[in-house]
């Protein structure tokens, strides 16, 4: 036995599968199981080409709604400046916010590395900065001549931070 349901939605009730067969051969359309881990079974009957385009959209709409989390890299030296500093910092927190990861990487070219605690410096102030943004996924490590860290969004402080800002448009609103 399986209920059928017809193409505006209406339903025609539970039947075998063959009355329901006979019935949209009747009408000219084709019979497509919808549910089948239901009980019982969902059929419809309606035109196959039909069910097949909008499915189709069905998916190009999840597909375009979907972001794919992506690792974007911000690149620093040891003698970062601080003006530079803050620039990438604000590219950082762009990137949090569109829920991209990020990978800062300090890079030590010829004797700088030997000043390894100027970047573990830089990469705390930088985990100072987007510390209301996001978790630190990978402390800082060396890796050859790089030292790297990976952030990863916060989702609780977006919450704050849109609350921060209600917050803050009520008392403007208010004075």
């Amino acid at each position: 036995m399986i209920r059928v349901i017809e193409d505006g939605g209406g339903q025609v009730g539970v039947m075998s599968p063959r009355e329901a067969l006979a019935i949209a051969v009747q009408r000219g359309k084709d019979l497509i199981e919808v549910v089948p881990n239901a009980n019982p079974p969902v059929c419809k009957i309606m035109d196959f080409g039909k069910f097949k385009y909008e499915m189709q959209k069905k998916e190009k709409l999840q597909k375009k709604h979907q972001h794919v989390s992506q690792l974007k890299e911000i690149r620093f030296h040891p003698n970062t400046d601080t003006h530079d500093f803050d620039f990438k910092v604000k590219h950082a927190i762009n990137f949090l916010e569109e829920g991209d990861k990020v990978k800062a990487t300090v890079i030590f070219k010829g004797r700088e590395v030997t000043y390894k605690e100027q970047g573990f410096e830089l990469l705390n102030r930088f985990t100072e900065k987007l510390a209301m943004y996001s978790k630190v996924d990978q402390p800082a490590k060396m890796e050859g001549r790089y030292m790297i860290m990976i952030f990863t969004p916060d989702k609780t402080a977006k919450a704050r931070m849109e609350k921060l800002k209600q917050e803050q448009e009520k008392a403007q609103a208010q004075s």
